[in-house]
């Protein structure tokens, strides 16, 4: 049987959705990403047509969210479409995201960009919260785009290496808690809790397919996890460890077990947890990792991708 394959312009208001993309072989159809579009390489010289209102990069954590509490509750916008750059963009095609307000474009954004093109470009909501509805968001990228065949073939590979993880013989499984925030404290939800449970760990404090949401201290030590994961959503591993050591020298984190032994680990979030995309199975690979690094199941990791946090640094 052969497959169409379409020729579209795209603009993704989603990382993740670019990413899959370039896996499917379109990454030279694509005319406009947002300033968070930024793997592959290539995704980087792409126009921008979308940008936040302030600069993450130059705020702490708590500052970060204590300006998306204010914007929201005052329905201002937490992201600006540059109109001239989208006009000439003229893509027949945004993919877009209905899952969070915060992470990425959001509803009242994919509005306006279509009002600016006149209503003209298709659009396509990508809505997953599971590891699950991830695979079925590639396929439906795949299908928008022509490139089905791609797509089967991306997902049967993705799926061959979730199946892996997930047939690990496991002695004993450890608690496990995920932090999205550390300033506030936030549970990481969404994917995240099949993610741990999926590579051999009892998931703490968050459901699978659920939003993330605050947390206190004292969940934590009622949890008393043996292995903390920090993947504050959108970081790599330096700016988490200059984030931590506010929350390091509060008590009760000390008090935690997975701290007192030295079992608490960063992860490069931006690139394997944040974002539902086809490096989120890569991200469960490096929780398997972390839970069971002497298990029998040959996954090779990136030394960028995790890092033990040194005891001196988690018990200041």
């Amino acid at each position: 049987m052969q497959f169409l394959q379409v020729h579209v312009r795209i603009v993704s208001f989603l990382p993740s959705a670019t990413e899959t993309l370039y896996e499917l072989g379109v990454g030279s159809d694509i005319v406009g990403v947002t300033h968070e579009c930024v793997f592959p390489a290539q995704a980087r010289k792409k126009p921008r047509v979308i940008r936040p209102v302030f600069e993450p990069g130059r705020m702490t954590g708590r500052q970060i969210d204590s300006k998306i509490v204010e914007l929201v509750r005052s329905g201002n916008d937490i992201y600006v479409v540059d109109d001239k750059v989208l006009k000439r963009a003229s893509p027949d095609l945004i993919v877009a995201q209905g899952l969070c307000e915060v992470c990425s474009p959001f509803t009242k954004e994919i509005g306006r960009a279509v009002s600016i093109l006149g209503g003209r470009p298709d659009v396509l909501v990508l809505d997953p919260h599971d590891l699950d509805d991830i695979l079925v968001s590639v396929m439906e990228v795949a299908e928008k785009v022509g490139r089905v065949r791609e797509g089967r073939r991306l997902v049967a590979s993705l799926q061959k290496r979730i199946d892996a993880v997930r047939n690990m013989n496991v002695k004993s499984k450890p608690r496990v808690l995920c932090i999205e925030w550390l300033d506030p404290l936030f549970t990481a939800g969404h994917w995240v809790p099949q993610m741990v449970e999926y590579a051999g760990g009892i998931n703490g404090l968050s459901s699978t397919g659920e939003p993330s949401r605050r947390m206190e201290i004292d969940e934590a030590v009622q949890f008393d996890p043996d292995i903390i994961v920090l993947m504050p959503c959108g970081f790599e591993i330096p700016r988490t460890l200059k984030e931590l050591p506010p929350l390091a020298r509060n008590e009760k984190w000390k008090s935690l077990r997975a701290v007192r032994n030295g079992n608490v680990y960063a992860v490069n979030a931006n690139a394997y947890f944040s974002k539902p995309g086809p490096r989120t199975v890569a991200g469960l690979e490096i929780l398997a990792k972390i839970l069971h690094p002497k298990n029998s199941l040959r996954i090779k990791i990136m030394k960028s991708s995790l890092k033990k946090v040194p005891t001196s640094a988690i018990v200041s």
